[in-house]
């Protein structure tokens, strides 16, 4: 499932991870003893199959002095087959970001776009993660539109998938902000288990469909892109 609609997922949710557990070692250090919300963390990433090397970078960053000097930045990039993709990074030397960025997008064979060339097909919105298994799709359609959701998201499955990639998709129930926390209430209420986003997400407005080989090319670009020690995120358009 990771190979079509998973690519949006695993990358937002890996970049949605980074900065999660940047704020629970922040508030709580790096011990896993006591820090039982650091564990929790640990744990929903293992499960997205998010490299350790990637955790560790994250929880070692987040653990050093100097934090508030960071900045968010913001790099887009033409993918393979049409797809744009988008880099959120965190950075206390945004030339050094910028150059590792621009070196994984040549090397990969991508292509940097002049800011606002790709922004411009996301929006910026609260998500509700809630994977397929845990929840009925109509029961999750009728509880989140009534509580205010703008739309439910499914995962596009295809036949050629295997089952077990296709019991890891997830169903992503958008909201504005003023309603977010009125989806969440309900959700526990009806017993229904989700993973909440990190602040937001950027969502494509509209996905593009690729072949195989193009799907292959974009997934390498991503992932080298996510390996980056300043990178938090990685959203594209493909479906």
């Amino acid at each position: 499932m990771r190979e079509r609609f998973g690519l949006s997922l695993l990358f937002a949710w890996a970049g949605g991870l980074a900065k999660s557990l940047a704020e629970r070692v922040k508030k709580g250090g790096p011990n896993l003893t006591s820090n039982t919300a650091l564990v929790a963390i640990l744990e929903k990433a293992k499960e997205l199959d998010v490299p350790k090397e990637i955790l560790e970078r994250n929880i070692k960053r987040a653990s050093e002095k100097g934090q508030e000097s960071y900045k968010e930045k913001i790099y887009e990039v033409y993918g393979f087959g049409g797809v744009s993709i988008v880099v959120e990074v965190s950075t206390d030397k945004v030339n050094r970001s910028v150059a590792a960025v621009r070196e994984v997008v040549k090397d990969y064979g991508g292509k940097m776009a002049d800011p606002g060339s790709v922004m411009f097909k996301f929006r910026r919105a609260r998500v509700v993660n809630i994977k397929v298994t845990d929840a009925d799709k109509d029961q999750l359609l009728n509880i989140a539109l009534d509580a205010g959701a703008e739309d439910v998201i499914e995962p596009s499955i295809s036949e050629d998938d295997a089952d077990e990639d296709k019991l890891e998709s997830y169903y992503k129930v958008v909201s504005s902000p003023e309603n977010y926390s009125a989806i969440l209430s309900k959700l526990r209420e009806e017993g229904i288990a989700f993973e909440p986003d990190n602040g937001s997400e950027l969502l494509p407005i509209t996905t593009i469909e690729v072949d195989d080989e193009a799907m292959d090319l974009n997934k390498e670009l991503m992932s080298s892109l996510l390996d980056l020690d300043d990178v938090d995120a990685v959203y594209t358009d493909q479906e």
